[in-house]
């Protein structure tokens, strides 16, 4: 039994290092550490390996893209108060007219996505793997806006990936996954809890 996890560690560690890596980010980004950011580039460095090997080409792209909007939310959680370069970055909810505009981004990314895989790559699950990549996108640009609702985005998404992954046997990843689902209300629920204090602060 022992040989066998040894073996498959052996042949998955840089999947598992991931994993672990992207817990971590996680955990600071519930917590608001500015240094979530770096921990999602390193992880998203990692996950590009991950999932060009396992043919979620879709899923590598959207790596290089969190790479982009980490530094981009590195620099905005510092400088993007209301007073530029002064004051940092609150978290605040989605408004009903930014949420149309994110949900006709969504769409037209997702059928873009859906058309690129469908016509040139082998991916056996060209919907889904748009769709979680579509999604994506938005949730992790919410999370540079420090959005609270991009939590509730991650929560489907996570759950989504979840069949995914254990479809192409990415187990690690399933794991990390399924703490990722746990951690998003978690992390809802801490973001709340600190919107509500400003307000009985202000």
């Amino acid at each position: 039994m022992f040989q066998s996890v040894f073996i498959w560690f052996i042949d998955h560690y840089i999947e598992v290092l991931g994993a672990v890596f992207g817990l971590l980010y996680i955990f600071l980004s519930i917590k608001q550490s500015i240094w979530c950011w770096l921990l999602g580039i390193i992880t998203s460095a990692i996950y590009i390996i991950v999932f060009f090997n396992s043919g979620f080409y879709a899923d590598m792209g959207l790596q290089f893209y969190y790479v982009f909007i980490s530094f981009y939310g590195w620099y905005h959680w510092i400088f993007g108060g209301k007073k530029a370069n002064t004051k940092q970055l609150e978290i605040t909810k989605t408004s009903f007219l930014l949420w149309i505009i994110l949900f006709v981004i969504n769409a037209v990314l997702f059928v873009i996505i859906s058309y690129i895989l469908i016509n040139y790559t082998d991916s056996t699950i060209p919907y889904l793997d748009a769709f979680t990549t579509a999604a994506s996108i938005v949730a992790t640009w919410m999370l540079a806006q420090k959005k609270i609702e991009h939590w509730i985005l991650w929560v489907v998404v996570d759950i989504v990936s979840l069949g995914l992954y254990v479809y192409k046997d990415l187990y690690a990843t399933v794991i990390l996954f399924a703490v990722y689902t746990i951690l998003a209300f978690i992390g809802y629920s801490e973001w709340r809890k600190d919107i509500n204090k400003k307000l009985k602060e202000s």
